[in-house]
C-alpha cells in the first residue's frame, strides 16, 4: 500500500539569506523524491493570517512536513530524507 504524498513547505521572508540556502537544499532533497517544495512568505501571509508570522517569524527559515514543524534555521537533511523515505516506502537514499 502506498502512503499519501507528503508535502514540504518552507516558511520564509524576503531578503532572508538563510531562507534562500534552505530552499536550494530542499529543492535538491525533494527533487530526489519527485516532490515539489512550497514556499510561504510569513510577512505576505500576515496580511490575511498573522498566526504564521507570530509563531515562526523570529526563527526563519522553517521547514514544515505535512504542515508540522520539521526543522528551523537549518534543513535537517538526514532526518528529512529518512522521513520522506518512509512516506515513499523505501529504506532511504
Amino acid at each position: 500500500m502506498t502512503n499519501p504524498t507528503p508535502t514540504v513547505t518552507l516558511l520564509t521572508r524576503a531578503g532572508c539569506g538563510m531562507c534562500t540556502t534552505a530552499l536550494a537544499q530542499l529543492q535538491t532533497i525533494c527533487g530526489d523524491f519527485g516532490l515539489p517544495v512550497a514556499t510561504v512568505d510569513v510577512d505576505a501571509a500576515a496580511a490575511t493570517d498573522s498566526s504564521l508570522r507570530a509563531e515562526y517569524g523570529d526563527r526563519l527559515p522553517v521547514v514544515l512536513l505535512n504542515g508540522r514543524e520539521h526543522s528551523y534555521f537549518d534543513v535537517d537533511e538526514p532526518r528529512l530524507r529518512a522521513d520522506l523515505s518512509r512516506f515513499a516506502g523505501r529504506d532511504g537514499k
